[in-house]
């Protein structure tokens, strides 16, 4: 699945999970669209930073410490994008469980697939 495809699923996803998910507000589509590349970029770049520095937690908490990190990275995203509000923690936390649920729900049937024959 190419780049710009991931983009769009994640765009939709966005939208869908702020149109459900009270205390989440996407202004506009094309906000949706920039909240889904800055959480890309958030999640490529900070994201293995974090978790790095948090690995002890992560650990002892046997991994539950990520679903912090994810909401840490929407509350990032929320601060530098003028559109895009969450009202807190948990919010985010369920916000981004919702997204990367709705990701793969929508994702399924694009996987590549390269075959030798």
């Amino acid at each position: 699945m190419n780049f710009l495809t991931r983009i769009i699923i994640s765009t939709i996803s966005v939208l869908v999970v702020a149109y459900i998910l009270p205390g989440v507000e996407v202004s506009t589509p094309y906000v949706g669209f920039i909240v889904a590349v800055v959480l890309t970029l958030l999640n490529t770049i900070v994201k293995p930073v974090l978790i790095i520095l948090t690995l002890p937690i992560t650990i002892v908490t046997m991994g539950l410490f990520l679903l912090v990190i994810n909401g840490i990275i929407v509350l990032i995203a929320n601060h530098f994008i003028h559109g895009f509000s969450v009202s807190n923690l948990f919010t985010a936390i369920i916000f981004s469980l919702l997204v990367s649920i709705i990701n793969g729900l929508l994702g399924i049937g694009q996987t590549d697939r390269r075959r030798d024959d």
